[in-house]
């Protein structure tokens, strides 16, 4: 079983992310929770024409991607679980919850850092709230967050099935949780104990720099709890609320050519760390 995973990895992944996509594609229009000004046609061309970008940089960059790794590092014995006789299942399941608490903490610190807030704030700078959204990163993001990646696969030594398990679900649940959809509120409450839900992430996407450093997570939504990151909710409602930040308010900022070189311009203000972010 483990073996097919495995060897279906890039078919795997396509599938489920072709899936989420589409299938959060059609709950958005069947029921947002948002009213959307900027035409589809805009966002979403040049949000899914960076992710083309991403993947062939991605590629080209690295000779080994995060599952290739774990299998390397299964054969070679390295990282701390080999240290432990854990059974199979457990390993997997440690494997997964580290990684979650690395993404969390790694997107922390993208916030904290003045020149990594620089790369991450073009994903913030998306003037709409929906599930290409999630798939906004700057290419410089990517790669640094896969050198962070692999370095935790191989000082953990994470079963390979562990990485592609939680890779797959980390790229459905961060489509899902930017999805303007709207959810009941009685449902939304007891899944975000479980997931980062569209209503607690979209509170990281306001332009009050208070609420943009909170809610980190993607995935799991206990590290916001225990860590005191958690906001439940923006001080102006969901539908009130304004999306992005306090720079690269026009529509030709949602082109591809201006995402890219948005690190280079303007200060790196509404960081974590800004001393001039509201205090409320």
């Amino acid at each position: 079983m483990v073996e097919t995973l495995l060897a279906q990895e890039p078919m795997l992944r396509l599938s489920v992310f072709l899936s989420v996509l589409v299938g959060m594609a059609l709950w958005e229009l069947a029921a947002p929770c948002r009213r959307q000004e900027i035409p589809r046609v805009i966002r979403w061309t040049n949000n899914l024409g960076l992710v083309v970008l991403d993947t062939i940089i991605l590629r080209l960059s690295f000779p080994i991607l995060a599952v290739g790794l774990a299998l390397m590092a299964e054969d070679r014995g390295w990282g701390l679980l080999t240290l432990f006789d854990l059974p199979f299942w457990l390993m997997v399941l440690v494997s997964i919850i580290v990684l979650d608490l690395v993404i969390y903490l790694s997107h922390v610190m993208f916030h904290a850092v003045p020149a990594l807030w620089r790369l991450h704030r073009m994903h913030h700078a998306d003037l709409e709230f929906d599930v290409t959204t999630g798939l906004r990163f700057h290419p410089i993001e990517i790669l640094l967050s896969m050198v962070i990646k692999l370095a935790v696969v191989a000082a953990l030594g994470a079963p390979a099935v562990a990485v592609l398990i939680f890779e797959v679900i980390l790229n459905a649940t961060a489509m899902f949780n930017h999805a303007n959809i709207r959810l009941p509120k009685g449902v939304d409450r007891v899944l975000r104990w479980i997931i980062v839900t569209p209503d607690m992430h979209r509170v990281h996407h306001s332009v009050v720099p208070v609420e943009t450093n909170s809610n980190f997570g993607f995935n799991l939504p206990w590290w916001d709890r225990l860590l005191g990151t958690y906001r439940a909710q923006p001080k102006a409602g969901h539908d009130g609320m304004t999306i992005g930040i306090e720079q690269f308010r026009t529509p030709r900022d949602l082109w591809l050519d201006r995402m890219l070189i948005q690190p280079l311009r303007g200060p790196a203000s509404g960081g974590a760390l800004d001393s001039k972010k509201d205090t409320e």
